[in-house]
């Protein structure tokens, strides 16, 4: 039986951990050459031994999305190395959560770098690509934050629902060159994201929503994969996914 992305190639950003990790391994057991990125290279190293060890095919590239030139890089290198670039899972992301009043203006500044820019940055880049060979799909890893904002989460949420409506736009802006788009917008998952607050009343105010039965990571690379395995008819817009006994 065909896997069902052979011959495809995915780059995957934020991939040294969680969802980016559990992406990469979930497209490649369906046949895609993966390209997985993150600033810690020595974080990748073992991902693309396993894949590689199971027969796919992987390939790591140490990058920093914020920064412009690296992201294009990434791209470029992918690429370069396996002559197209079918999917882009734009994955990296920070969550610092805390009050606005607190004026944690470094954290506000990171989060919209990588959380943003990043995104745009890599994504203007496969955009050339894809539109060279005529299709491609690009997927952004967004939030339910980027629903409903709540104190403590009002910049982090700002982020998450640029990444909608960036998306939305460029699922119009490309209709006619077969590009397709997809945000995912998970709910409470079990990765890093929440080791990167520093703020203790935002530790506390999520600590209670982190002891309920949530999502693992492979959850949301399950429902990334089934996205970019549909028919080139089919465009799944969006997918949002809760823990089930996450109240909102």
């Amino acid at each position: 039986m065909v896997a069902k992305l052979d011959g495809k190639v995915a780059v995957i950003t934020g991939a040294s951990s969680g969802i980016g990790e559990a992406t990469a391994e979930a497209l490649a057991a369906e046949g895609a050459s993966v390209v997985v990125a993150a600033r810690r290279e020595d974080r990748l190293s073992g991902l693309v031994e396993r894949i590689n060890g199971n027969g796919g095919k992987a390939l790591s590239v140490a990058a920093d999305v914020t920064d412009e030139g690296q992201a294009h890089e990434l791209v470029r290198r992918a690429k370069s190395e396996f002559g197209r670039v079918d999917i882009l899972v734009n994955n990296a992301g920070v969550m610092q959560l805390s009050a606005v009043e607190k004026g944690l203006s470094d954290e506000w500044r990171r989060m919209f770098d990588v959380n943003v820019l990043g995104l745009l940055y890599a994504t203007d880049a496969a955009v050339q690509v894809m539109k060279e060979q005529g299709s491609g799909h690009l997927v952004n890893i967004s939030s339910v934050a980027g629903r409903r904002s709540r104190a403590t989460t009002g910049v982090y949420s700002g982020t998450k629902f640029a990444v909608n409506a960036i998306s939305e736009a460029l699922r119009q802006e490309l209709l006619e060159d077969n590009i397709r788009v997809t945000i995912v917008e998970p709910g409470a998952v079990a990765t890093e994201l929440a080791t990167h607050i520093t703020d203790e009343d935002a530790k506390e105010n999520l600590s209670g929503l982190l002891s309920l039965d949530i999502l693992q990571a492979e959850d949301i690379a399950n429902a990334i994969a089934y996205c970019v395995t549909q028919p080139e008819r089919v465009s799944v817009n969006e997918i949002l996914i809760r823990p089930t006994q996450q109240p909102n």
